[in-house]
């Protein structure tokens, strides 16, 4: 009988696929890459055409040995590396890693590790895909180039140990901008109007808003205008205008692709994006079910397609209808955005059988790998039910030249939010506006609610919420939103307090560099644009050498005028008035991790260190020291009192020396303007041109 040899990236499936294929199957692991461009050097010959160097990943020399070993006694070879470009990429690094070129070798890809799936794959063999390779190598020499030829700039002007990326760079701007953008935000009051009103004959009360007048629509901007209209509405009688009674739909979901499992894990379940795909890719991988052996229970979770196999969707379809009835099936399943590129190749994240339900799988998961499968499940069920139905109506009412609204609406039928909602579906599914009225009922005035806001920042990012922007930018792919928000998290360009995400001094250094320096490579449009060239190359339309070609001289140009140019951040130990408690020498300004300290410059004869309090050189308006520069926890940085054990004044906004001109109080920075820090006061102020 013939011996089979099949290789897969993960240990973790070579059980499971053993298990389904049999005995003249031996599967064995790569454990990712074999091959690699060498962490010593830039790896890739800028003199003869780019040509990349690869070298076999230290330490993994055993593994190449021991799979060279099961290659000889083998028949074929199957090589069942990931369905996505990484994974096309290190099938054909092991084609050269394991001299496989006078072996009867395959390509196998499958999107569920299912006995069906992987036995069907098996019938499909073919060649290495190379427009998938070459997309994989363009894009991890474009990265090697921006990373080996900026990082030591970086470590040269700021600091050792920073690094650049050209996909992590652009998130950092991204980041850094929206700080800024809520730094310089200035807040406007406005006013909501909402009255309560009866109609005769009729004992419920019914609530209505303000929506503007003849004259005006939109919202109050004062108090001096909310007072002038509620006099008005108060000498004018209330008449309805018009009722209309309609109804609308709430469209069933999508199912999952990466970014939105990603949105939902961490809105829905507190997920940080890492920790999604690592439970993500445990459920792919295969789960010890009780009487089923190992299987994977989800698809494969790196995809940018909401395409559903047909097989699949007609399984989910018959389940619904047994489930729930022929009611709750959906004509055809919820359809995506198709404008931008695609890897239609996989399809969306969702289980590998819709009759394994959550709680069948409950005592085979662990705590959080069951709560990421639930939120899977009832995405992709949801998605092949029928739309919530609404009933809805509203009452436009006038009073005077003043008009109002009143809406409210009930559900009809559920359709899909029977097994799924999220925030964005829960309806205050009311039934408010009292039965039997119309444009002849006479309405009176009831109550009256006012109430001020004042218009609020842009929230800042979350990891949720930069993967969106990410996406919708089209700024990396599914299997590079995760890696990159961690790499600027361990890197300390950016902290995380909560969901928020907070850019440290260190961030703003690298990013002000970054963008003066090579404002191409942070350019967002020009990220995306390589992005989109990068989908060419694996649709055979762009060669991929090109796209070096003419990538690595400006690079190589704006790196040579940036060592020239860009001046160096000190770092070097600057001596301070503050006297070591320990030897008494004046202690020196020190840049660590988590930004900079005091130490006494006898180490290491005396180790005293103490935390560094930077002074802004204003007072503080409560006691009258110094207001100094602090850091919370995790490095998010603040101006508070010298004295803050006995003082409590704190300001996330840097504070001006520049006085109030309407209170004389202090003044803190918005932008390019000066806002008083009296919340009763609010005086906004241009910066002097000083």
């Amino acid at each position: 009988m013939s011996k089979n040899l099949v290789i897969v990236e993960s240990p973790a499936k070579v059980k499971t696929i053993k298990k389904f294929l049999g005995s003249n199957y031996e599967v064995m692991a790569s454990n990712g890459h074999v091959r690699d461009l060498p962490k010593s050097s830039l790896g890739v010959d800028v003199d003869h055409d780019y040509d990349p160097k690869y070298i076999t990943i230290r330490g993994k020399g055993d593994l190449v040995a021991s799979l060279k070993k099961e290659v000889k006694k083998a028949d074929k070879i199957y090589l069942a590396t990931d369905p996505d470009r990484e994974g096309e990429a290190i099938s054909w690094h092991l084609i050269y890693a394991l001299k496989l070129e006078n072996k009867k070798v395959y390509r196998i890809t499958f999107n569920e590790i299912t006995k069906a799936a992987v036995k069907e794959s098996l019938k499909n063999a073919r060649d290495i895909d190379m427009n998938l390779v070459d997309a994989q190598q363009a894009r991890r020499i474009l990265d090697r180039m921006v990373g080996y030829r900026i990082s030591p700039l970086l470590w040269a002007k700021v600091k050792r140990g920073l690094s650049a990326g050209r996909v992590q760079s652009v998130a950092l701007r991204i980041i850094c901008e929206r700080e800024d953008e809520i730094n310089a935000f200035i807040p406007r009051e406005y006013w909501t109007l909402g009255v309560n009103l009866s109609a005769e004959g009729i004992k419920k009360t019914f609530a209505a808003h303000y929506t503007g007048s003849s004259d005006k629509a939109g919202e109050i901007s004062s108090k001096k205008e909310l007072d002038s209209v509620i006099e008005d509405i108060k000498k004018n009688t209330f008449k309805i205008s018009e009722v209309k009674k309609g109804e609308r739909i709430r469209k069933q979901p999508l199912p999952f692709t990466t970014s939105t499992l990603q949105q939902e894990a961490s809105k829905v379940l507190n997920f940080s994006t890492q920790k999604t795909m690592r439970l993500a890719q445990q459920l792919y991988e295969g789960i010890d079910i009780k009487g089923n052996g190992t299987v994977g229970v989800i698809t494969y979770l790196r995809t940018d397609s909401t395409r559903v196999a047909d097989e699949a969707a007609a399984n989910a379809r018959e389940y619904i209808k047994e489930k729930y009835g022929d009611a709750y099936v959906g004509d055809q399943a919820a359809t995506g955005k198709t404008g931008k590129k695609i890897q239609d190749a996989h399809e969306a994240i969702r289980p590998t059988d819709i009759n394994r339900t959550p709680e069948a799988l409950k005592e085979s998961l662990s705590r959080d790998q069951y709560r990421l499968y639930t939120l899977i499940w009832k995405r992709f069920a949801a998605s092949m039910m029928q739309p919530a139905r609404y009933e809805t109506m509203s009452i436009n009412i006038e009073s005077g030249s003043h008009r109002f609204r009143s809406s409210a609406s009930k559900p009809l039928f559920d359709g899909f939010m029977c097994v799924y909602t999220s925030d964005d579906d829960k309806e205050a599914a009311e039934d408010s506006l009292p039965a039997g009225i119309s444009t002849d009922s006479v309405l009176s005035l009831a109550d009256i609610d006012e109430k001020q806001h004042f218009t609020q920042p842009p929230a800042h990012y979350t990891e949720a919420t930069l993967v969106r922007a990410m996406e919708e930018l089209g700024i990396g792919r599914p299997s590079t939103y995760a890696p990159t928000i961690t790499t600027i998290l361990a890197r300390r360009y950016v902290i995380k307090e909560g969901r928020n995400l907070f850019v440290t001094e260190l961030g703003e250094v690298v990013n002000r560099m970054m963008v003066e320096a090579f404002p191409s490579i942070v350019d967002k449009d020009f990220t995306a644009n390589l992005e989109m060239l990068l989908d060419n190359v694996e649709e055979g339309t762009v060669d991929w050498k090109t796209i070096i070609r003419n990538f690595y001289p400006d690079l190589d140009e704006a790196v040579v005028e940036a060592e020239k140019e860009l001046q160096k951040v000190e770092i070097r130990d600057e001596v301070t008035d503050e006297i070591c408690d320990v030897c008494g020498r004046n202690m020196v300004l020190k840049y660590g991790p988590h930004g900079k300290f005091l130490a006494c410059p006898g180490f290491p004869e005396c180790r005293n260190t103490k935390p560094y309090l930077e002074k802004t050189g204003i007072k503080c308006p409560k006691c009258g020291k110094d207001i100094v520069i602090r850091k919370t926890k995790k490095g998010r940085r603040f101006y508070g009192c010298e004295d803050g054990q006995n003082c409590e004044f704190m300001s996330w906004q840097r504070p001006s020396a520049v006085k109030c001109s309407k209170c004389g109080g202090m003044t803190v920075e918005k932008g390019s303007r000066l806002q008083c820090i009296d919340p009763e006061c609010g005086n906004v102020m241009d910066k002097p041109k000083s």
